[in-house]
């Protein structure tokens, strides 16, 4: 699993029968020291209902198939979870409710 920011949404009206009803999100993964964004966007699937701007987990490869929603889908990557904090070392480096305020 890794960590990532959506920043966008994906809309395809033509497109494998398989991916009818998945929503597809636009994600850019995040550096866990910096808690910053670090490298390319990349689309996923999201599994979990979630938004713009949040911090989420996801699974990519053959793991991101192993969901209710995914499973046997022409699926790369998927979101498996929304964070609400990230504690390393003892400190809070992200805080999804100090975020949002």
């Amino acid at each position: 699993m890794q960590l990532a920011r959506v920043i966008g949404s994906v809309v395809s009206t033509r497109k494998s029968d398989r991916l009818v009803g998945l929503k597809l999100l636009v994600a850019v993964p995040i550096d866990m020291d910096s808690m910053q964004e670090k490298g390319s966007p990349f689309i996923t699937v999201d599994t979990v209902g979630a938004g713009e701007g949040e911090i989420i987990m996801w699974a990519g490869g053959s793991s991101s198939r192993q969901t209710d929603l995914t499973t046997s889908k022409p699926v790369d990557s998927a979101i498996i979870g929304i964070v609400d904090y990230v504690d390393i070392g003892g400190q809070r480096v992200y805080d999804k409710g100090a975020w949002a305020k």
